[in-house]
């Protein structure tokens, strides 16, 4: 299969598209297998989901609290208890006290939910480090650096759109509020019109 782009010198503004595509084209090729693994598990896509976000963040060295996780999935508080209440029963995850605060708790993968994405994943890193195995580890060490850029960007738009919909949300707030005040205020100028009309007529 024949590479995109290859062959030909590219200017700074192709190469930044051909990026752009391949990692639409990996973000949409890993939400395929991850609905494989979904259905080979009985797990639904929430559920794979939520699991994807708590792997990635432990992988990070930095565990999801229930509140977190909400965040990322964008549920509410009781669907997110029952969604991980349910993940919990399945042996997928355990929560732990958090050393940093212990009022709240850390969602954190257990041994056998490891164990169970380990064994199905592995065949992927099997393929993955044969097709990179003839490319040298400056291409590697860019390619790393390329990805950490991206996620960085990622992470950079995602909390500009989270800001946008607090204001959003602020601003319907506060414009439902002062209809409710208008709203208010007209009752009270009628109804004391009423009773001036009602004065008169005694």
């Amino acid at each position: 299969m024949a590479k995109r782009g290859a062959g030909k010198a590219q200017s700074r503004e192709e190469l930044e598209k051909l990026m752009s595509a391949d990692m639409r084209a990996i973000t949409a090729q890993a939400d395929r297998i991850g609905r494989h693994f979904a259905r080979s598990h009985q797990v639904s896509d929430n559920d794979f989901h939520a699991l994807l976000h708590i792997m990635v963040a432990e992988t990070a060295g930095a565990p999801l609290t229930l509140a977190q996780l909400r965040q990322r999935m964008g549920v509410s508080a009781a669907a997110i208890t029952y969604l991980v209440d349910r993940m919990i029963d399945a042996g997928h995850i355990r929560r732990e006290p958090d050393p940093a605060d212990r009022r709240k708790a850390l969602l954190r993968y257990e041994d056998s939910g490891l164990a169970l994405a380990h064994t199905f994943f592995s065949p992927l890193g099997t393929h993955l480090r044969s097709a990179i195995a003839d490319l040298p580890d400056k291409d590697l060490a860019a390619a790393h650096r390329v990805f950490t850029a991206m996620i960085a960007s990622m992470s950079l738009f995602e909390e500009e759109l989270c800001s946008l919909e607090k204001a959003a949300i602020a601003k319907s707030g506060r414009a439902t509020t002062n209809r409710r005040r208008k709203a208010a205020t007209h009752r009270a100028a009628q109804s004391s019109k009423r009773s001036g009309r009602a004065s008169a007529a005694r």
